[in-house]
């Protein structure tokens, strides 16, 4: 663990004329760059889209099932663990919130939940560690459809049918989507406010109503204050508006400046309720991360990171098909939003993957630009010139063979990753409270002590049940040389138990819960008084 840080076939007769629905993309994709989309998206859903939301949520609600390993604290003890204290009144809430850098308002998504379940005497060890994934995959299912109807807004119906193929595919959206954290929410967001954003664009063209903006208005300050350094983004979108509205003063001033008002108020409002004092959390958080480098304490990356490693590991085999895709569309203005994100968090030292979670929808939109591009050269429109006619057979059997070995490689290298990563490896952690969890409730447990590195569990929401726990401190320090409890613990596990927790405190606690690595260095300093209960299997260890 780390310690810190999909179009049918047609069959048709040879011989017959046909009209293949990709007719016009080479037209399209030989435009200019300041492109005209010409999708018949709305903002309102009709029944195809209806029909797509209802098997996205099918499928995201079996992704959300299936995850079962730990990716990152936050999921936990940013969003699940707070809510779970509203709620049932324990629950520990980490350095952050006593900081005032974290808002109330994505963890009370989930307080709401375990209220209801709370009601509905619902709140058992099981429903509690699965409810929480299975809400944010209807969530997660409306950020399908959304990406479908972006890219049916852009290109054409059938770029979007394999748009959001590759977002099923995908072995990172599937890996991450569905779990608890701020940044699953937030690409949910920016993929329905963009798509709006988009469409406000292009019924402005039309001289039509453009009320979609003040709805992607709304939905990027939501976007911001559950993540506040979504404002990347939406700075990006905002000045690229900007530059071609008629009417700049009504744009800033009748149209952005009210609307985020309005949705930063309400939030301060909540957290002025949540906190009991007045807390400006947006200051606080880019103050943080920004301002201070605040959040290097937790790792850093070199500056090219999220353009050489990180980002491609979550595009993975999709990678090539995005670059060609972005190359043929000549969309640069979605294909420059990527860019503009990745290029900004890249000064930053810290970096995470979930960071630039919400661009990776959008770079999958063009991977299904070029499968769209391949199958319509696999079925081009059939034309009445016999010498065409002559060679079409073995051009068409040659390009679907290219097609088809493409989806083959694209699943193969995404679905069993997807697989393996959601269920097997680094799943030790969650199985293991599951277990304490249920020996909670039968009575067998009193307190438990957490020799690991910090936050490397989830804690009282996975639990649920009110018991001592104690686990190691990572608190920032504001000095530099200061050495928290969990970096000493790692640096030398037997001097720092000995120095820390004498037998008589070793013996408060009636569970201990180690990595295996560490438990080989305390077995003999520990062997007097606990034996071995239970392993997990955590991971698999390549030597």
């Amino acid at each position: 663990m780390s310690r810190r840080r999909r179009p049918a076939e047609r069959t048709t007769d040879e011989s017959a004329p046909t009209v293949h629905p990709l007719e016009d993309m080479s037209n399209k994709a030989a435009g200019s760059q300041s492109r005209s989309w010409s999708g018949s998206s709305s903002w309102l859903w009709d029944q195809d889209e209806r029909r797509i939301w209802l098997i996205c949520l099918v499928f995201r609600a079996i992704n959300g099932l299936m995850v079962q390993t730990y990716f990152n604290p936050d999921e936990h003890w940013q969003a699940l663990e707070v809510a779970h204290r509203l709620s049932f009144g324990y629950g520990h809430l980490t350095w952050e919130w006593k900081e005032g850098i974290r808002s109330y308002l994505h963890p009370l998504i989930f307080a709401l939940l375990y209220k209801i379940l709370a009601i509905l005497h619902l709140d058992s060890s099981l429903v509690m560690a699965k409810a929480p994934r299975v809400l944010q995959s209807i969530f997660a299912s409306f950020g399908d459809v959304y990406l479908y109807k972006l890219s049916k807004l852009v290109f054409d119906e059938h770029v979007a049918k394999w748009a959001l193929l590759c977002q099923l595919v995908n072995w990172f959206m599937f890996f991450c989507i569905t779990r608890t954290l701020s940044n699953s929410l937030e690409t949910v967001l920016t993929t329905a406010g963009i798509f709006y954003w988009f469409l406000a664009i292009e019924s402005s063209k039309k001289s039509k109503m453009h009320s979609s903006r003040k709805l992607a208005l709304a939905i990027a300050a939501l976007a911001c204050a559950v993540r506040p350094t979504s404002a990347i983004t939406w700075l990006y979108v905002g000045l690229m508006d900007l530059f071609q509205v008629q009417s700049k003063f009504k744009f800033i001033f009748i149209e952005v400046i009210p609307v985020g008002s309005l949705v930063l108020s309400l939030t301060c409002l909540l957290d002025r309720l949540m906190y009991q004092s007045w807390v400006i959390v947006p200051f606080n958080f880019l103050k943080f991360n920004f301002l201070s480098s605040g959040g290097d304490y937790y790792g850093t990356h070199v500056f090219h990171w999220y353009f050489t490693q990180g980002f491609p590991s979550m595009v993975w085999t999709f990678l090539p098909f995005s670059i060609i895709g972005i190359v043929k569309s000549r969309e640069r203005k979605l294909a420059g939003l990527t860019a503009w994100v990745l290029g900004l968090y890249s000064v930053l030292g810290h970096k995470e993957f979930r960071f630039v979670l919400p661009m990776l929808p959008i770079t999958l939109m063009f991977s299904g630009y070029c499968l769209a591009s391949m199958e319509k050269q696999t079925y081009p429109p059939d034309s009445r010139s016999k010498n065409t006619r002559a060679t079409s057979v073995s051009d068409k059997d040659g390009n679907r063979s290219k097609l088809k070995l493409a989806i083959v490689f694209l699943v193969l290298t995404n679905v069993p990753m997807a697989i393996y990563m959601t269920s097997v490896h680094q799943r030790g952690t969650e199985d293991v409270m599951f277990y304490l969890s249920k020996e909670a409730h039968k009575g067998e447990v009193s307190s438990i002590l957490f020799l690991m590195p910090c936050h490397s569990t989830p804690y009282y929401s996975s639990l649920h049940y009110n018991v001592t726990m104690r686990f190691l401190d990572c608190t920032p320090s504001e000095r530099r040389d200061v050495v928290d409890e969990s970096d000493q613990f790692m640096l030398n596990p037997s001097d720092f138990v000995k120095s820390k927790f004498s037998d008589s405190l070793l013996l408060n606690f009636s569970h201990l819960v180690l990595f295996d690595a560490e438990e080989r260095q305390l077995r003999d300093l520990l062997s007097s008084h606990f034996v071995e209960v239970i392993t997990f299997k955590s991971t698999f260890l390549l030597r």
